[in-house]
């Protein structure tokens, strides 16, 4: 039951990894100059380095899935022309795929000095959202329809990079609008007979 509540909200996962990981840097940055304060809260997301790098990690799946969506629509030509207007969508959408690659390796490099005290999301929100961000991507009707979500990833990799909880909420929230707007562009199931 508790998996399929985590399949489920991936915006509240997503959420508590990157809470997490933040808190947990900062906590130990605390203890480390003075006695702390309060004690961090313990399902705050991205307050861990632990939970960055699981934010890390998410982020690197969705640029997997991103790469992998790409190259199956490119595939679906068979060596005849593409059209220029998906060849211009797909090259851009790489572009983001490399970028999103490039926050994700910067977020495992630097994870301790991004940790945000409290980001108000629990990590599992936090994991949750990029793991739906990452399966809309994988079953997205027109790969054209991907790109607002792709530019909310990459809005969430570079906030975490600024440690601060106001811009991870913002993007948090743009993924999550979007996961919803591609849930409301595919067409309803076929009902059975």
């Amino acid at each position: 039951m508790a998996d399929e509540k985590a399949k489920a909200d991936p915006l509240d996962a997503a959420t508590d990894v990157v809470a997490g990981a933040l808190a947990g840097a900062v906590v130990a940055e605390d203890k480390a100059a003075a006695a702390p304060k309060a004690p961090a809260a313990k399902d705050g997301g991205l307050a861990s380095v632990a939970q960055i790098v699981e934010l890390a990690d998410q982020l690197s799946a969705c640029a997997d899935q991103l790469h992998e969506r790409i190259m199956r629509d490119i595939k679906v030509y068979d060596g005849r022309a593409v059209p220029a207007h998906v060849q211009a969508t797909a090259r851009a959408l790489l572009e983001d795929e490399l970028l999103l690659r490039q926050r994700a390796n910067g977020l495992y490099a630097d994870a301790a000095t991004f940790v945000v005290k409290s980001l108000g999301k629990s990590q599992q929100n936090v994991v949750a959202l990029t793991s739906a961000a990452a399966e809309k991507i994988r079953k997205i009707a027109l790969i054209g329809d991907v790109t607002g979500l792709v530019a909310g990833l990459l809005s969430l990799a570079g906030a975490a990079a600024t440690g601060q909880a106001a811009p991870i909420i913002l993007a948090l929230e743009k993924i999550q609008t979007h996961v919803k707007d591609i849930k409301a562009h595919q067409a309803p199931a076929a009902k059975p007979a």
